[in-house]
């Protein structure tokens, strides 16, 4: 599969990532300087500084890395960390289980959600700690 995303390389990196997650695709970009995986979009590169940074499209499949259940008044809801297996890290929630239920270490896949209209990246458990979800 061709991961990279060739109609976007003058465009600003925000609106390219919206663009992405409007059409189901989940974008990073790779440094052309040092390899690096970068996440959240940027113009340089965090690791080296180069400017030459491609736009790829993650398969959408990683690891939680950290978890907490968040408490309030419209309810309870999950922040994770995700660790995407191209080498990115996200800040993202796990849906479809409940908040206290998520795990490190549990394998999720990535889908959109609407949030206020606009399309969101959001991960769904594919595999527990332990093994597939049932």
């Amino acid at each position: 599969m061709n991961d990279r995303v060739s109609d976007v390389a003058s465009a600003a990196p925000g609106p390219v990532y919206r663009a992405g997650l409007a059409v189901g695709e989940l974008r990073y970009q790779r440094c052309g300087g040092c390899a690096a995986a970068v996440h959240p979009p940027r113009v340089l590169c965090p690791e080296c500084g180069s400017q030459e940074l491609d736009w790829r499209r993650s398969a959408g499949l990683g690891e939680v890395y950290s978890t907490t259940a968040v408490r309030g008044r419209s309810g309870v809801h999950n922040v994770a960390l995700i660790d995407l297996d191209e080498g990115f890290r996200m800040m993202s929630r796990v849906e479809g289980t409940e908040p206290d239920e998520v795990r490190i270490g549990d394998r999720v896949g990535f889908l959109t959600a609407d949030q206020d209209g606009e399309p969101i990246a959001v991960f769904q458990r594919t595999e527990t700690k332990g093994g597939p979800t049932a």
